[in-house]
């Protein structure tokens, strides 16, 4: 056996590994945009290639404003950018800081924006950001929520893609009400 053919199979791991850690990141964000209220449009491990920031995945998620305030949007838009970090940290076992890691660095700045606008000392909201990412770390890895996550991921792998319907179902088949 040659050097390539040995390489071949393990490449394939690789690579297969990387498209889980996606599947179980996007997921983390779909489950948590629906837990809070959000519509996500669609969810995907195969995003358009087009002129935007390179990434491994896609989540288009819709508020649905009537009712909330300013800040209830942000706090929740920040909970969902964290969501794809703690879930990939979930999966993978590796606690990591989300704004140090070059896969995560969009999730934090998106994060970081949001919190920007209520917490206008840095300090204060990184150490908020931080305690919401050890909340979500906690939260997430509940039996309920992990399962949901899980079939989220699974369901990815599966079809690269998933749309509203696909998602909500999933989600409401593990957590039948979800808070508001």
């Amino acid at each position: 056996m040659n050097q390539k053919t040995l390489a071949k199979p393990r490449v394939r791991r690789v690579k297969m590994f990387v498209m889980e850690v996606t599947a179980y990141h996007e997921a983390g964000h779909a489950f948590m945009a629906v837990y809070l209220g959000a519509r996500v449009r669609s969810v995907t491990i195969d995003p358009d290639r087009d002129d935007g920031p390179r990434r491994q995945g896609d989540t288009a998620v819709e508020w649905n404003l009537a009712g909330l305030t300013e800040r209830e949007i942000d706090e929740r838009s920040v909970i969902v950018a964290l969501a794809g970090p703690a879930a990939e940290m979930l999966y993978t076992g590796e606690p990591f800081h989300p704004g140090f890691v070059r896969e995560c660095s969009g999730d934090w700045k998106a994060a970081t924006d949001a919190a920007s606008k209520f917490l206008h000392k840095e300090e204060k909201r990184i150490a908020w950001l931080e305690e919401k990412t050890k909340g979500l770390l906690r939260m997430l890895n509940g039996p309920a929520h992990w399962a949901a996550i899980a079939e989220l991921a699974d369901n990815l792998l599966a079809h690269e893609t998933l749309h509203a319907d696909q998602i909500e179902d999933v989600v409401r088949t593990w957590l039948p009400s979800t808070p508001d």
